[in-house]
């Protein structure tokens, strides 16, 4: 955990100090900044699961089929276009316009998913390309690629936090701290059926409630199904986004 907690300093303050040199506020900033670390969180697990899926994919001619999108549905994970892989974002050339390079991949992810339609987000053009550069950089940290467990998860969960703190979304409104989601999950054990969250902010209840069950050594889209109720549009996306991850 002490590692972590100096991974989420290092990102965090690593990530403020660009916001701090740019020109934009952190309302502005805190969308586009979780939507890089929501394609980086994709992307490891899409790199997770398709390993696993090659192990037993049939073979023709001594070949392997492709992966297919419905091979990472049936492990609840996102399947991502060539243009949505964050390697192929961090490789680009410097002369390749990095905002709509991004904006592109966030259409590609909606375009295959019905349920995040008009939910990534798309504010890439304000910034210029050596910021997004840097950002890129900032969450291809080795720490995060060679992390296992639920890191992104946590670091998603501690970015939303601090981008609440400053007051970047209602003065934090939809943040819930862990601490007090997990008290109450392991209070209530919802180890299967319905959970409903009658105001889910991000979706943390749901997370964890995951969390809880795969613990249990079952598979959570399974096991549970997840509805919510949220008055914030801009927190419904947040939301969204946190469990489109690790398929809730």
């Amino acid at each position: 955990m002490q590692n972590i907690t100096r991974l989420d300093n290092r990102l965090w303050e690593a990530a403020d100090q660009l916001r701090t040199n740019s020109k934009l506020t952190s309302t502005e900033y805190c969308m586009p900044v979780l939507g890089l670390i929501f394609l980086r969180h994709a992307y490891n697990r899409f790199l997770i699961v398709k390993s696993e899926i090659e192990k037993s994919l049939p073979k023709r001619g001594g070949k392997p089929r492709p992966v297919k999108k419905n091979d990472f549905t049936r492990k609840a994970a996102l399947f991502l276009q060539q243009k949505s892989q964050f390697d192929y974002l961090l490789n680009l050339p410097e002369d390749r316009d990095k905002g709509r390079a991004v904006i592109e991949a966030m259409d590609a992810i909606e375009q295959d998913y019905d349920s995040l339609r008009g939910i990534l987000p798309k504010e890439y053009h304000i910034f210029d390309n050596d910021l997004l550069s840097r950002l890129l950089k900032i969450f291809n940290d080795q720490g995060l690629r060679n992390a296992t467990g639920d890191v992104f998860g946590h670091i998603y969960q501690y970015f939303l936090d601090k981008f609440a703190a400053q007051g970047a979304i209602d003065n934090g409104e939809f943040f819930t701290p862990p601490s007090l989601v997990q008290t109450i999950v392991n209070v209530i054990e919802p180890d299967h059926g319905l959970v409903f969250d009658p105001a889910c902010g991000s979706g943390g209840m749901f997370v964890q409630s995951s969390h809880f069950i795969e613990r249990l050594g079952k598979k959570t889209h399974e096991a549970a199904t997840f509805k919510g109720q949220e008055k914030t549009a801009t927190t419904i996306k947040i939301a969204k986004m946190n469990l489109a991850v690790p398929g809730l």
